[in-house]
């Protein structure tokens, strides 16, 4: 489970993995080190997932082995999302299959969203593995839903697929599954450009309230 890097002329194309692309620690390392990559040499950023998953959230498998280390693990969770939530440059992500929990977390944190129509559910199921939200997670996902659309996705544990997360703003648009990146680096490209520094201080004050939280 490596997250790999490559580039669609100025857009960098993030593949969290080609599995869950659960949120261990080692993964973490690997995609910040990507991130740095992009800030210096792109104009704009797509992640996607391989395989049926986008990402299914946080590594349990871990958590529960390293208990001791739950709060610093969950740290270095919220500042990935509070990174690309703040992100200099344009992001999208291209949810091409499963997102659950933090994985649907990571996606929110992205400017745009398209989803695969036919083939993944976008779910936070909190309520229903007894997990409750941070205040940052869930300042995270009031910050880019309708308060009713939070309510619904936040307290029944709702699997949306694609349709119904375009329906009630989870992601912006859907997707045949073969044409999936190509509508992400259609919808990215008009958005290249600008000054990353001003983008960065944009959004760092659009979600001032989010990053504190987060952090």
């Amino acid at each position: 489970m490596t997250a790999t890097l490559r580039y669609e002329d100025k857009i960098a194309v993030l593949t969290l993995g080609d599995d869950e692309n659960r949120f261990s620690p080692d993964w973490i390392d690997g995609v910040d080190a990507h991130l740095d990559t992009v800030e210096r040499e792109a104009q704009g950023l797509i992640t996607v997932g391989g395989d049926k998953f986008y990402s299914n959230g946080l590594d349990l498998e871990w958590l529960m082995a390293n208990g001791d280390r739950a709060d610093w693990y969950v740290n270095r969770v919220q500042e990935l999302f509070a990174r690309v939530l703040t992100f200099p440059l344009p992001t999208l992500a291209a949810v091409n299959g499963h997102a659950f929990g933090a994985g649907a977390m990571l996606a929110i944190a992205h400017d745009y969203r398209i989803m695969r129509a036919d083939r993944g559910y976008y779910c936070f199921p909190e309520v229903d593995i007894n997990i409750p939200f941070t205040e940052g997670m869930a300042a995270l996902i009031q910050a880019k839903l309708t308060p009713q659309a939070a309510v619904t996705a936040m307290t029944t544990g709702h699997r949306f697929a694609g349709p119904d997360a375009s329906a009630v703003g989870l992601v912006d648009a859907t997707a045949a599954e073969s044409e999936l990146l190509t509508d992400a680096v259609t919808t990215l490209t008009p958005l290249l450009g600008k000054n990353p520094a001003t983008l960065a201080a944009i959004k760092n004050t659009m979600y001032a309230t989010v990053t504190a939280a987060l952090r």
